[in-house]
């Protein structure tokens, strides 16, 4: 089985590393890597069609994209060729669920995926301020996860988002895997606003993540309370 892997971090993310190690645990897997040259965080579904986009083989398997991960996908499919079996994006450093999903970077790379018929999953890991994040760790839960997610049925069209919670270090085992739907509440969004020049307003974001509505039962709500969120989402608006 051969899997491409994208993110929305660069290349040299560590999240991509660990996406990379899961894979190769697998017995017989390869992979492709195609991933943006740059950090393309919350730059969502944009492609790239007015500009050249500059391809950098990095290694054997492993190339950098002047692009998004939207467009590393379509260059990897349509520009080199690559017909993987399954299409992994992240992981990301920072949980991507609910009002996130249609901001993603990350998620964008699995739907761009989804719509050309390849199976995909977006991998994500929240991010508890103070509590170091262990990548090691979470290479080998993403083995786990692949491994039953390649046993999962996909409709055309859908595909896999997965969050990790932040667990303090010694906490070895996958945690219980859940099935959610995202949240559908937005970010309480928050600004501090600063008088600049007449007529002028400086206004910084001061939305915390963690601060954003839980339904029960919501990526978010499972995610927050410690399991892994497993949703089955669509290309379909």
């Amino acid at each position: 089985m051969h899997f491409l892997l994208t993110n929305d971090d660069g290349i040299e993310a560590p999240g991509l590393a660990a996406l990379a190690a899961a894979v190769s645990a697998i017995p017989g897997a390869t992979y492709t890597i195609a991933a943006p040259d740059r950090e393309y965080s919350q730059c969502g579904h944009r492609v790239t069609t007015t500009e050249v986009l500059k391809v950098l083989q990095k290694a054997e398997h492993a190339y950098a994209v002047s692009g998004t991960p939207a467009d590393c996908v379509r260059a990897a499919v349509f520009g080199l060729g690559i017909k993987p079996d399954f299409v992994l994006s992240g992981v990301n450093a920072g949980g991507n669920m609910g009002q996130d999903l249609v901001i993603s970077g990350t998620v964008a790379g699995a739907r761009e995926a989804a719509y050309h018929g390849f199976r995909s999953a977006a991998f994500s890991h929240y991010l508890v301020k103070g509590i170091a994040l262990d990548w090691e760790r979470t290479g080998r839960w993403t083995t786990q996860l692949i491994e039953w997610l390649l046993g999962q049925n996909l409709a055309d069209g859908e595909f896999w988002n997965v969050n990790y919670p932040h667990l303090p270090p010694g906490s070895e085992a996958l945690p219980e895997r859940l099935i959610t739907s995202p949240a559908r509440p937005p970010m309480l969004v928050t600004y501090d606003r600063s008088e600049g020049n007449a007529g002028e307003w400086d206004l910084r974001y001061t939305a915390r993540y963690a601060d954003r509505p839980a339904p029960v039962g919501s990526d978010v709500n499972v995610c927050f309370g410690g399991a892994v969120s497993v949703s089955r989402l669509s290309v379909v608006a």
